[in-house]
C-alpha cells in the first residue's frame, strides 16, 4: 500500500522558485515541474507540492489548503497571518542564491524630500499598500498610498507619484531611473512557514521538522568546503594552528608513521588563502570537495 502525502508544500513561482527547487535538490528532495500544470513532482510519498505564486502561498497556508510554503518576509506582513500562520525558520539563501532584499521609500533625485515627514499629504506608489501603509502609520505620517501595476520607478518620473516603495537589492535600478532612497522600510528575506493546525499536528510536526533541518543543513553547507590532506607528523601543531573549524579537525594516522591524515570544514571564503599556506608548511595531497549539507 502506498503512502499518503502528510505534508501539501507550496512552492514560490516567480523569483523565489530556482532558489528554492534547488535548495530542496540539495536538502533531498527532487522536485520535478510539468509544462502543463503546476503540480510537480517530489520523490517523497509524504509530500505533495503545488507551484503558487508567493503572494498567494500565505493565504493558502493561513486557509489550510496548504501546510508549509516558502515566501518573502515581505508578503508575509503584507496580510497579516498572526492566528493561523506560523514562521518556522529563516532561510537565509547565500550570496549564490537569493539575498536579502529591501523595500525602500525612494523619491526623485532633484526633489526636495529628504526623510519620510516631508512625504505628509503626499501620493506614494507601491506594490505592497499594506506593508507601506503599516510603515506610514508607524511614523504617524498621512499619505495617500496607490498601488502600482509595475514600472514602479517611472511614477516619479512620470509626475504620477511623489513618492514609491519599491524592492531592491542595491539600489543600482531606483538610482538609474533618477531616484533617490530617503529610507527603509524593511528589510525582506525568504522563510518557511505552517499552517498553525498542521504545526500543532504531532505527525505532520515531525515532517515540518525534518524538511527544516534538512533545509537549513543545506544552507548552512552553501558556504562551507571540507578540506582533506596528508600532514608531515612532525608539522602538525603548525597545520592544525592555521585550520579554522567547526570543530577539532579529525587527524588519523597513516600506514607511514611519519604522515598523518588531516580532515576539516572551513568557510569557502578563506580556501584560497588557506591552500597555498598549508602547502608551504609542508601538507600534500591537499582535497577540497563540496558538501550538501552540514547539520
Amino acid at each position: 500500500m502506498s503512502a499518503q502525502p502528510i505534508i501539501k508544500l507550496g512552492v514560490p513561482k516567480g523569483s523565489l522558485e530556482e532558489a528554492t527547487i534547488n535548495l530542496f535538490d540539495r536538502a533531498g528532495w527532487k522536485i520535478r515541474k510539468h509544462t502543463r500544470n503546476y503540480f510537480p513532482d517530489i520523490n517523497d510519498p509524504e509530500i505533495s507540492a503545488s507551484l503558487c505564486r508567493v503572494q498567494e502561498i500565505s493565504d493558502y497556508i493561513s486557509a489550510g489548503i496548504l501546510d508549509l510554503g516558502i515566501v518573502g518576509l515581505d508578503w508575509l506582513h503584507e496580510v497579516e497571518h498572526d492566528k493561523d500562520v506560523q514562521i518556522v525558520s529563516e532561510l537565509t539563501y547565500s550570496k549564490t542564491s537569493n539575498r536579502p532584499c529591501r523595500w525602500v521609500l525612494a523619491v526623485g533625485g532633484d526633489s526636495p524630500y529628504q526623510k519620510p515627514q516631508d512625504l505628509a499629504g503626499k501620493r506614494i506608489a507601491t506594490e505592497l499598500q499594506g506593508l507601506t501603509r503599516k510603515y506610514f502609520e508607524r511614523l504617524g505620517i498621512d499619505v495617500d498610498i496607490f498601488y502600482s501595476w509595475g514600472a514602479t520607478e517611472a511614477k516619479v518620473v512620470e509626475g504620477l507619484a511623489d513618492g514609491i516603495v519599491e524592492v531592491t537589492e542595491t539600489g543600482t535600478t531606483i538610482r538609474a531611473h533618477g531616484l533617490r532612497i530617503i529610507d527603509e522600510v524593511m528589510c525582506s528575506y525568504p522563510v518557511l512557514i505552517a499552517n498553525r493546525a498542521a504545526w500543532a499536528d504531532p505527525r505532520k510536526r515531525a515532517k515540518i521538522d525534518q524538511i527544516n533541518l534538512l533545509l537549513q543543513g543545506a544552507l548552512r553547507a552553501e558556504n562551507l568546503v571540507a578540506i582533506k590532506m596528508n600532514a608531515p607528523a612532525q608539522r602538525l601543531d603548525a597545520i592544525l594552528g592555521m585550520l579554522p573549524s567547526l570543530n577539532s579537525p579529525t587527524v588519523s594516522p597513516l600506514q607511514d608513521q611519519q604522515w598523518l591524515s588531516v580532515e576539516t570544514v572551513v568557510n569557502i571564503d578563506v580556501v584560497r588563502d588557506l591552500i597555498p599556506k598549508l602547502r608551504q608548511v609542508g601538507a600534500e595531497g591537499i582535497i577540497e570537495y563540496a558538501l550538501n549539507k552540514v547539520i
